[in-house]
């Protein structure tokens, strides 16, 4: 499979984007419109909102519609927002996706329902009630390690059936698994885990979506275009590069939300502060950060001279 025919219904290099927040803790819409602005001028051709970078479980339905509003007027055509509409509500879940839709999004991510743990004849009866009362294609988001629940690859071969589901956010680190559903179905493949970019997109995937790209989306979209150009080497020379920012902000114990948000605000670019339960990085955490991504962007500047 090549790049020109492997699908890609939201683009390829998609950003989890964090929701700004004022400093006293409200929607920052313009914070929004301009971080949008800079993520798809450096590289990205799609952005996710209200995902579980973008805080949605502490959002509320009018924040979530008012996000994808703001970030389409800022960006216009030139990127593919897919609103981030899972809840454990079934009912809930149908209504964001309608008011989604309404607001503009191309497109939505809907997580498997969480802590109830459904099994998986009722998770199949979940997304398919989604897709049915929503006019927007569907990207599924598998994270078992968030939702107690795994999407299992029979269940999404059978949901693959249905026209509009389109594509997978995979966080289930179960390779094999990702390849069977890639082997007997048509479905976007999503990397969800930074440090599966290359790996996934190597066999068949139609990009990520990345939550490091809030504050590295052109070093992040250099690995696809040197795999798009056949320099391999390169591809996993670049990911690897990347490596040591991707550990401190995903894997050092706290989550994705917090380390970008922290890493942004040092950088002077929109943040704002974490909604509780979430609670702020300390200094030395963000000064980590601020270490780790000016090594990734030296090293990505020295590689392109």
């Amino acid at each position: 499979m090549t790049t020109d025919d492997r699908p890609a219904p939201f683009g390829r290099a998609l950003c989890a984007m964090v929701t700004p927040f004022t400093e006293a803790g409200a929607l920052d819409l313009d914070g929004a419109q301009r971080l949008a602005d800079r993520l798809v001028s450096r590289g990205c051709d799609g952005l996710v909102l209200s995902g579980t970078t973008g805080e949605s479980p502490t959002t509320t339905d009018a924040e979530k519609s008012a996000l994808v509003t703001a970030v389409r007027e800022a960006v216009g055509d030139r990127a593919a927002l897919v609103a981030g509409v899972g809840t454990a509500d079934t009912r809930h879940t149908v209504e964001l996706a309608l008011a989604a839709e309404k607001a503009g999004a191309d497109g939505l991510l809907v997580v498997a329902p969480y802590y109830s743990r459904p099994p998986q004849d009722a998770l199949e009866a979940h997304f398919r009630e989604v897709a049915d009362a929503a006019g927007l294609p569907l990207a599924l988001y598998d994270i078992p390690g968030r939702t107690g629940t795994r999407i299992e690859p029979d269940t999404l071969v059978r949901l693959a059936e249905h026209p509009r589901i389109v594509a997978v956010k995979d966080c289930s680190y179960d390779l094999f698994g990702t390849q069977r559903v890639l082997a007997r179905t048509d479905l976007a493949y999503y990397a969800g885990c930074d440090e599966q970019i290359l790996a996934l997109y190597a066999i068949g995937a139609a990009g990520y979506v990345s939550t490091v790209a809030n504050v590295a989306p052109e070093p992040l979209r250099a690995v696809l275009d040197a795999f798009d150009a056949g320099d391999t080497q390169r591809a996993a020379r670049l990911q690897r590069r990347a490596i040591p920012l991707i550990e401190l902000m995903m894997a050092a114990g706290l989550p994705g939300t917090v380390t970008a948000k922290a890493l942004l605000g040092t950088l002077g670019l929109p943040a704002g502060p974490v909604r509780a339960p979430l609670r702020p990085a300390d200094r030395g955490t963000a000064d980590g950060l601020l270490r780790a991504h000016r090594e990734l962007v030296a090293d990505a500047g020295q590689s392109q001279a």
